[in-house]
Formats: C-alpha cells, sequence, structure tokens
C-alpha cells in the first residue's frame, strides 16, 4: 500500500496535458497557434514565473463548457491516483475564466462532477480552494468571492496566486477578511519569487493557515521560528521551483534545511503538466537529491496530512493507513 498523501499545492488548470489541450480544441473547432502536441511541449522552457503564466492563461482558450472542466480535472485523478494521492485541496482560478466569459458556476460544476467521480471511483477525497489573482484589481478579487459564496457550490478556502513580484499580499487585506468572515479557510503563495516580508504580510495581514512555496522564508530567522512554533505548513514544490528559475537543480530547493529546522514542510506538484511531474515524480526526485529515507517521507505524508483541512476523523484515518502500511 503506497503512503496516503494529501496534494495541498494543486492548481487544476495547471494539469492540462498537451494531450487534453489539443483533444478539447479539436472538440470545439478551435485553432491552436502550435503544430502539434510537441510543438507545444517544446514551449514549456521558461525563464520565470511570468513567462509560464503566459503560456498557462494563453492554453486556457480550450476550457469553454463544464465538460471541459470535468475532462481536465478527471484526466488529473486518473493521474493522482498512479502518484498515490488520498487526498487534494486542489486551486481553482475563476477570475482566468470569467474575463473570458467563462461562467463562475460553469467552472466548478464541471470540476465537482469529476471530483465526485473521484471519490466514487478511485476514492480519492477533494475540496476546492478558489485562487485570488494577485495581478488584477481588488475589485475583481472582491466580485469573484462573493459571487462564489453566491454559487451555492461548496469551497473550502480563498488562496492568493499569479504573478507575486510587486503584488504584495496585503494589498488584498480587505478581501481575505471577508473570506474569514465568511468561514473559509486561508492560504497564500509567498515567498517563492517575492521576499519573505510576503510570507509576514501572508500570515499577519491575510490570517494564512498554509504558505504556498516558502522557501524564501528560509531569508528570515525570526520568521523561520514563527513558522516553526505555530506549525504553519508550507506547501513546497520542487520541480516547479526548478523549472521555474528559482533554484538550478532540486537539490538545491532546501528540504533537508526545512526539516532540520522542524519546518512542517509538504511536496506537492503545482502545475504538473507543464513543471516535468506529478507527486510521485516530484517525491522520487528529493528522494534522490537528498537521499531521504522511508521515516523522512513518511514524516512528509504525515506532514501533508496534518496541514490538510480535512475533518480530524479523517485525519486519523489517513494517518492509520500511513503506520499500517
Amino acid at each position: 500500500m503506497s503512503r496516503p498523501f494529501c496534494e495541498l499545492h494543486l492548481h487544476i488548470e495547471g494539469t492540462l496535458e498537451p494531450v487534453t489541450i489539443f483533444e478539447l480544441a479539436r472538440h470545439q473547432g478551435v485553432t491552436l497557434p502550435y503544430t502539434d502536441e510537441d510543438d507545444l511541449a517544446r514551449r514549456y522552457q521558461f525563464t520565470d514565473l511570468q513567462s509560464f503564466l503566459h503560456l498557462y492563461y494563453d492554453n486556457m482558450r480550450v476550457l469553454r463548457g463544464e465538460d471541459d472542466f470535468f475532462t481536465m480535472a478527471w484526466a488529473y485523478f486518473l493521474r493522482a491516483q498512479i502518484a498515490g494521492v488520498a487526498h487534494v485541496e486542489l486551486f481553482v482560478d475563476p477570475q482566468a475564466h470569467s474575463t473570458r466569459g467563462v461562467a463562475e458556476k460553469t467552472v466548478l460544476r464541471g470540476i465537482q462532477r469529476a471530483m465526485d467521480r473521484a471519490r466514487e471511483s478511485l476514492g480519492i477525497s477533494s475540496s476546492i480552494v478558489v485562487c485570488v489573482l494577485r495581478d488584477q484589481p481588488v475589485d475583481s478579487a472582491r466580485a469573484m468571492l462573493e459571487t462564489i459564496l453566491a454559487s451555492g457550490i461548496e469551497v473550502i478556502g480563498l488562496g492568493l496566486d499569479s504573478a507575486e513580484v510587486g503584488n504584495p499580499p496585503s494589498k488584498f487585506a480587505s478581501v481575505f477578511a471577508d473570506a474569514r468572515d465568511a468561514g473559509l479557510h486561508v492560504v497564500a503563495h509567498a515567498g517563492e519569487e517575492g521576499p519573505a516580508d510576503y510570507v509576514w504580510q501572508a500570515l499577519d495581514i491575510l490570517g494564512a493557515e498554509r504558505i504556498d512555496h516558502g522557501i524564501r522564508a528560509l531569508d528570515d530567522a525570526a520568521l523561520v521560528r514563527r513558522l516553526v512554533e505555530d506549525q504553519i505548513p508550507l506547501t513546497v514544490c520542487p520541480l516547479s521551483n526548478v523549472r521555474l528559475k528559482v533554484v538550478q537543480n532540486v537539490d538545491e530547493v532546501p528540504i533537508r534545511r526545512m526539516l532540520d529546522k522542524g519546518l512542517r514542510v509538504t511536496i506537492n506538484s503545482d502545475d504538473p503538466a507543464y513543471f516535468g511531474g506529478y507527486l510521485d515524480d516530484n517525491l522520487r526526485s528529493i528522494q534522490t537529491a537528498f537521499s531521504l529515507t522511508d521515516a523522512d517521507l513518511d514524516q512528509l505524508c504525515a506532514n501533508s496530512i496534518a496541514a490538510s483541512f480535512l475533518a480530524d476523523t479523517e485525519k486519523d484515518r489517513l494517518r492509520q493507513q500511513l503506520v499500517s502500511r
């Protein structure tokens, strides 16, 4: 039996593989600016976060109807089963679709259908965290949140993603206050390309319960102490860090330092279709780079369970699976 990992940093739109993009384009009669799947895959060479985001948003053109979102999400769940994912709290970017005229309900209904099927057919549980695009206006973020809350479709949290540099968490303080008032969990991308100060802002201004990426937190000893004392999880994405040139090689991702300092590190795949690997690929890469032991992998799995927003009974069930495997 594989370890029952929880994946906590997974952008569902980032699971669009070239084969799915071309499949949806053919179905819709959309002409893509790529010769074939190989031509598209060759473009997955990025210099930084922004160079990735251009292609990421451009490929969303094939996501139009509810069935498109179902197809995308179901393909992820099938691959997640192979990767050993037991539970996923997936990110969705409603603003990236509403600006193209695709209603939030269309997006969430399609994804929810795949989530329901994954639970019934694959035994994978899941939930949705909608994300604010931090390079968009605050009013757009607030309108998105209000629409989601009125949709009748369950989401468990509000996140913050997209272009980090120049878009501090504090910009969206009022929106995240509204989310907390509505009973949503709060997470935020911080400390990937942005400074450690963005992690402080995410914690103290947004009220973030998890920090997505967060590797720049190691630049600030006081921040590390805070993260350890409060056991704030960090959702680290090794292959993403390499592909976006945050580091040059996997062995430069500070996984070992984080673990040795007592940080609650979790391993995730971020945008696996673009970054060269799903959860199992990320785990293999760090196991090789850092000579991780079975005990290390058990700890990373336990961290992912503890860091999830699952009910305590579900966490206990997964912990029992981990110790009895």
